[in-house]
């Protein structure tokens, strides 16, 4: 067992084995003091401590995996082909690498719009299909036109991503077994 950074979220699985949610050390604990940890899967670990017991003058401690099998429910809606991830500039933006998808030049999430491939004045609507980040100067440049009008093509195709993907795109700080489950998850297209 590695140990896990001060930073990093816990993992946690349904009872089928499929990433459900990303959890701070209070869930976590929680799970586990309520027994509702089947199994703790992760490399890396950390250990909580707690009080002081007072008549054995022992510490308490917990120790949290970086990936817990819970005994959660499954979502089958999370699971369906029918999913629609919620849609944020934070995750359009790690979607396309922070890229803008016009010039290829890669911007901080700062410099980056949310841009209407099919703008919304002319029908496009506000989905991950319809989406693409843009550097501010492109999405001045495309102006009010779709790209075939305006003469470039997308250096990517947009799409919307699965839940797995979505856990990956709204992870802050995610370890190496994390990532390599949740990528194991993504559907391939």
């Amino acid at each position: 067992m590695k140990l896990m950074t001060g930073n990093s979220l816990v993992l946690a699985l349904d009872c089928a084995g499929n990433p459900s949610a990303w959890l701070n050390n209070e869930m976590a604990i929680h799970l586990v003091a309520t027994d509702r940890v089947l199994a703790p899967l992760g490399e890396h670990a950390r250990i909580i401590y707690g009080g002081v017991n007072a008549a054995s003058g022992l510490r308490s401690s917990i120790e949290i995996s970086s990936i817990l099998l819970t005994s959660a429910r499954v979502r089958q809606q999370r699971w369906s082909q029918i999913y629609r991830a919620p849609l944020s500039n934070r995750a359009l933006f790690a979607r396309d690498g922070y890229l803008c998808l016009y010039c290829g030049q890669s911007f901080a999430a700062r410099s980056l719009t949310r841009d209407h491939i099919v703008p919304i004045s002319r029908g496009g609507r506000n989905l991950w299909t319809n989406l693409a980040s843009a550097c501010k100067s492109c999405n001045h440049r495309k102006n009010n036109r779709t790209p075939a009008e305006w003469g470039v093509e997308l250096i990517a195709v947009p799409y919307a991503p699965c839940y797995a993907e979505h856990l990956i795109l709204n992870g802050k700080t995610i370890l190496a077994d994390q990532m390599e489950f949740l990528r194991a998850r993504v559907r391939r297209r």
